[in-house]
């Protein structure tokens, strides 16, 4: 099956001559990961001379060292080294999902052309770790593509009420912020047409430097604490439930050092925090895991998909449901830090859903 992927390219020109950089990027990672070039070295599937005559190449293309090597210690990245690796993470954390919208319009406009037309899949959600891993599931799956877009939470509703997904993300808070997210889906659930598929639980909390140098546990330690702060856009879900949280919590955030920079994922604030660029950011534990941050826990959320009856009973969806159900998409959500499958497949009617989500909190 056809599947098409979309890389950033980060070229830097001296003199005319553009120089791509990312397999030195991958190779400064290892370094600053293990301590080790042989070990980035075999990472790189290049050998060890190779390797360091890449280093010694793009020292002297900057001008500046980017290893430090000390006998019996190891090998560490100098600080012009940690900043080449951080800029290169937070493009790719920023830009990936970007990327991937677009290869899958250039894949949709492509593949009617084709002879093989697999059985596609029409997903809008919000972007996330488990909904990530559930299409690596299903490109796995012969036979089936996935048109996956990343929307915002209402937007992926509104997408299914005009037909333009088959599947839609919905994710609500427990806890007092519960109903106000119900609130907002009500009006996009069609009682006789839409059929609820419970899916995974996430953490959602403040994400913060290793060993929380601020000791931040609070959104009022935002204030008090004077701490540089990331923000998530304002479509996304994850902004919406921010700005519930200060209001329900009173802070002011007109307060909040940096509330009006803005990064497009979870893993985009996370890398900007990681970079030292701020100092915390909100989001999903496995973000601030995956980039070696601390987590503040403030509550969780319940991520669910939304489709139609009729296409319930369609054999794609019906697939899709076995990989929900089986142990090894279980086996993978549990390796998500913060993640938990939880009646992972189970179907509920929108009466079902709406009484059940609103007693959990």
């Amino acid at each position: 099956m056809l599947q098409i992927e979309i890389e950033t390219v980060w070229r830097f020109r001296k003199e005319g001559s553009p120089q791509s950089v990312a397999v030195m990027l991958g190779v400064l990672n290892d370094i600053r990961k293990t301590g080790k070039i042989t070990r980035a070295a075999n990472d790189a599937r290049l050998s060890y001379r190779h390797v360091w005559n890449l280093i010694e190449q793009w020292s002297e293309f900057f001008g500046t060292p980017l290893v430090e090597t000390q006998r019996g210690k190891g090998s560490k990245l100098t600080a012009f080294g940690e900043k080449l690796v951080w800029a290169g993470q937070r493009m790719q954390a920023r830009l990936g999902p970007q990327l991937e919208n677009l290869a899958q319009e250039l894949a949709t406009e492509i593949k009617p052309f084709l002879q093989q037309r697999p059985s596609v899949i029409r997903v809008h959600a919000s972007h996330g770790f488990a909904v990530s891993k559930l299409r690596e599931f299903l490109d796995r799956e012969p036979g089936i593509g996935v048109d996956l877009r990343y929307v915002s939470n209402q937007n992926s509703l509104i997408s299914l009420a005009q037909g333009a997904c088959d599947l839609a993300g919905l994710h609500l808070p427990r806890g007092e912020l519960r109903d106000q997210g119900i609130k907002a889906s009500r009006e996009w659930l069609d009682p006789r047409e839409d059929r609820v598929i419970s899916f995974v639980t996430r953490e959602m909390g403040l994400m913060v430097r290793r060993g929380n140098p601020l000791r931040i546990k609070s959104l009022q330690d935002l204030v008090d604490r004077k701490a540089r702060f990331v923000n998530r856009d304002h479509d996304s879900g994850t902004r919406l439930l921010f700005d519930q949280l200060l209001v329900l919590h009173k802070v002011d955030e007109s307060r909040i050092n940096g509330a009006q920079q803005i990064e497009f994922t979870h893993a985009a604030v996370a890398a900007y925090v990681a970079s030292g660029m701020a100092d915390v950011s909100f989001g999903v534990e496995a973000a601030a895991r995956q980039f070696d941050l601390d987590f503040v826990r403030l509550l969780t959320e319940d991520y669910f998909f939304v489709c139609r009856q009729a296409f319930l009973e369609t054999e794609p969806m019906r697939r899709v449901l076995d990989i929900m159900t089986g142990s090894g998409f279980h086996k993978a959500i549990a390796a998500l830090p913060g993640y938990e499958a939880t009646s992972t497949g189970s179907v509920h009617t929108v009466k079902e859903f709406l009484s059940h989500v609103g007693t959990v909190g």
